[in-house]
């Protein structure tokens, strides 16, 4: 009983205010290089010496982003219940409450509108501190939410996406929030609006089959694993030694499943000229779209009886050589 309370007792945690003697200097996981607290900090949480990419505190990264002074938070008014009363090791009730008070927020998502080097955005950030930032109800919902909210405000939607995946804690409501969220996206769609997806360290499960890889463009951080199954599950699976680098961002670009691997420091400039490009080129396309919606819709000219033509493509090869 003692060993059992020995690894159930609470450890106490370093923050960013940290001042003890063991949390003024800390190791790289990258190069193992002994790194003064406040100079990863200061280089946005990436290593000095071989630029390893530390995962970045929610409040760091909209600071990072945001414009000075122009975020205003959205999120925050649902809360997350236990709809099944889950119990493993200890209540869901419990795990929730212990990850409130550690990071101040219901849940694993803070979401808002800012302005990104003055183009105008909602941003959707996802906290892994906050029980692996696992996607349950309160995330697909805030996450829904801030989608159709930009469409409505003509914003172009950001997310940046750190994820276990689904919560295993909420079963299949957990699960839902993957529909939930794509569909609410058909929103930006509709207005011809951007969304750009930024994956970072970790993304996977539920998140990775959903949203988070849905954007107009997908970008991700250096070194970012993102997967649907990790990595070890997988091996085990087929029995074979994976590539080097497997499921990890530099690999996914190279297959194609990425636009970008952008490192932290460049990232608020690209993102912005991402956005720039995509509202220029969807604002410019929206005239000819509509054109070719209604053609697709009209009946064809070259029936006498007026009805339909059979799949349309007479209709639109007229409506793209206007």
């Amino acid at each position: 009983m003692a060993l059992e309370r020995w690894f159930r007792r609470k450890r106490p945690t370093r923050g960013d205010d940290d001042a003890s003697p063991t949390g003024l200097w800390l190791k790289c996981p990258g190069c193992h290089a002994q790194i003064y607290r406040k100079d990863l900090i200061g280089n946005l949480y990436v290593c000095p010496e071989c630029g390893f990419h530390e995962r970045m505190p929610v409040e760091a990264r909209v600071a990072m982003l945001a414009d000075e002074g122009s975020f205003e938070r959205w999120s925050g008014a649902v809360m997350p219940s236990d709809a099944l009363g889950f119990v493993d090791t200890e209540p869901y009730t419990e795990r929730l409450q212990a990850a409130q008070s550690k990071t101040d927020r219901p849940d694993a998502i803070l979401t808002g509108a800012a302005t990104l080097e003055g183009e105008p955005v909602a941003l959707a950030v996802m906290d892994f501190g906050f029980l692996g930032g696992s996607m349950g109800s309160v995330v697909g919902e805030e996450i829904a939410r801030a989608a159709e909210r930009a469409a409505d405000e003509d914003r172009a939607f950001v997310s940046v996406a750190a994820s276990g995946g689904a919560r295993m804690q909420e079963g299949a409501l957990s699960l839902m929030q993957m529909a939930k969220t794509t569909v609410a996206l058909e929103a930006l769609a509709r207005r011809r609006l951007p969304y750009v997806s930024v994956l970072t360290d970790p993304t996977t499960g539920g998140v990775t089959a959903s949203f988070a890889t849905l954007g107009d463009l997908v970008v991700a951080e250096p070194g970012a694993l993102i997967c649907f199954a990790g990595p070890r599950v997988i091996q085990q699976t087929i029995k074979q030694d994976l590539p080097e680098g497997f499921q990890r961002a530099e690999f996914l670009l190279r297959k194609g499943m990425l636009d970008d691997v952008i490192a932290r420091p460049a990232l608020k400039s690209r993102l912005a000229g991402y956005v720039r490009v995509l509202r220029a080129g969807l604002a410019s396309c929206a005239g000819s779209a509509v054109v070719r919606d209604a053609a697709l819709a009209a009946p064809s000219l070259d029936h006498d009886d007026g009805a339909p033509a059979s799949d349309g493509e007479e209709a639109l090869q007229r409506a793209t050589a206007v």
